[in-house]
């Protein structure tokens, strides 16, 4: 009896001594008893580009980030006048000194819209807020925008084939008059275009 005793107790400490099962983590299954993969979080697609202006000199940079709510833009920008400016985006992602408004081509306007923001049937997508300098022309702002997006495959989105460009005029846009709001020439460009990705 003392032999099957020992022989049932050390059995019993063999199993515990390889963990026995009881305690061992499994991984969360799925209806289908397969294994649960959790995704990992995506990052929102975001664009960085140097802005460039009449002469072909960097004068600052733009950052567009796409969130729940739209696409977050920081510009950060030296060498304007002090004042207000136009700051559209334009339908194709090229700056090509001096003339970017041959290059970059008109107002980004997928729904075919008229131009300002406070035109009572609707805007153009790329249509923004002024920029505003300071007295020594430097402008700094992040502004947020709902009409664009940064996802690839839709009508609105800044990345398709040929990309997109920020332009900014040298005088301010007076959010009614069409195409351009009387903003006068555009001063300054950025590319973005999928190759601005990060």
């Amino acid at each position: 009896m003392w032999k099957l005793s020992s022989v049932v107790l050390g059995s019993a400490l063999l199993m515990a001594a390889c963990g026995g099962g009881a305690d061992e983590e499994k991984e969360p299954v799925n209806g289908s008893g397969d294994p649960v993969v959790e995704e990992e979080e995506m990052a929102e697609p975001e664009v960085m580009a140097p802005v460039m202006n009449v002469d072909g000199e960097e004068i600052g940079t733009v950052t567009l980030t796409q969130g729940p709510s739209g696409v977050a833009m920081d510009v950060d920008v030296t060498g304007l006048e002090p004042g207000e400016h136009g700051m559209h985006f334009h339908e194709t992602g090229v700056c090509t000194a001096p003339d970017f408004k041959e290059s970059a081509g008109g107002h980004f306007n997928p729904t075919d819209k008229k131009h300002g923001l406070e035109n009572p049937d609707g805007h153009h997508a790329g249509d923004l807020e002024n920029l505003v300098a300071d007295e020594d022309g430097n402008a700094k702002v992040t502004i947020t925008t709902d009409a664009v997006t940064l996802e690839s495959g839709m009508d609105n989105s800044l990345i398709d084939e040929d990309g997109t460009a920020l332009v900014i005029h040298e005088g301010p846009d007076d959010n009614v008059t069409d195409p351009a709001g009387d903003s006068g020439t555009p001063f300054a460009c950025a590319e973005i275009t999928s190759e601005n990705m990060k």
